[in-house]
């Protein structure tokens, strides 16, 4: 079976994203590990199906896919990217809603940057004491759609990403679905840099949105950071994240970012 698709990266997270609005794709994992793969593949962090929402609840639903075919329940680069993408084949005007596991979400499109509305965090806690083949670390963590784990460092180029990102990704504290970890180094009042550990991908990515944002949320409690805070991915963009605190709870909160479409093309789905 051939089927088209369209390439896209958001702040350097990139996606295969195809139209299923017909309901024919019923992708395996093993498909989908395969399409996502650099080599053998088209390449991508990770794939996304665009689908009719049948609960009535939003205008559209997606199905999300990391690289490796498992499931996951929220993306904030990926949802941003879906956006774009969705307005260009159906069309319309103002704000796109679509369905995931982890809500309802709610897009505004400006140019090539898009604004999504994240559904409320929840299972913040903080200052968990982790231990690691370097010591013990101290852990927050928080639910941004997705899992997050979040580790000040001082300086995240010298971050043991790889290494230790996959240790917590994997820490018993975590178990079993485990955990995406980010290492933040604050820069100025406003303003952190952020490197992720994606689970999933299992390995670091350009970008991660719902770990920006769970960074950016967690320095505001940590280091009393005001909304909005601007957050440099490893990429090099810059992404924004406003938010309403009350207390330690976390309310409107919003993810602004860029949305690129990089390429189309057809593909053979790989019989696996």
């Amino acid at each position: 079976m051939v089927v088209d698709f369209v390439k896209m990266n958001g702040a350097g997270n990139d996606f295969v994203l195809m139209d299923n609005r017909e309901g024919r794709l019923r992708l395996t994992p093993a498909q989908v590990a395969r399409l996502c793969h650099r080599q053998k593949g088209i390449g991508a962090d990770g794939l996304i199906l665009l689908k009719a929402c049948r609960s009535g609840q939003a205008d559209w639903a997606w199905d999300f896919y990391n690289s490796d075919g498992s499931v996951a329940e929220m993306c904030g680069n990926g949802a941003r990217c879906f956006a774009r993408y969705t307005r260009r084949l159906a069309g319309g005007q103002g704000a796109i809603t679509f369905e995931t596991l982890a809500g309802v979400i709610r897009a505004e499109l400006e140019g090539d940057r898009v604004t999504i509305d994240l559904t409320e965090p929840t299972h913040l806690r903080l200052d968990q004491p982790v231990e690691v083949s370097t010591g013990t670390l101290t852990v927050h963590s928080i639910n941004t759609g997705v899992p997050h784990a979040v580790i000040f460092v001082p300086d995240a180029d010298k971050a043991m990403v790889q290494r230790l990102g996959h240790e917590v990704r994997f820490h018993q504290l975590f178990a079993p679905r485990g955990t995406n970890v980010n290492f933040v180094q604050t820069i100025s009042p406003g303003q952190i840099r952020v490197r992720t550990y994606e689970r999933g991908v299992e390995g670091e990515t350009l970008a991660c949105g719902t770990g920006v944002t769970a960074s950016a949320l967690i320095t505001a409690l940590v280091h009393h950071y005001p909304s909005p805070v601007r957050v440099l991915v490893q990429s090099g963009d810059t992404l924004e994240v406003s938010f309403s605190r009350v207390d330690s709870r976390f309310e409107g909160v919003r993810l602004n970012g860029p949305a690129e479409f990089v390429f189309e093309g057809r593909v053979e789905l790989p019989s696996l």
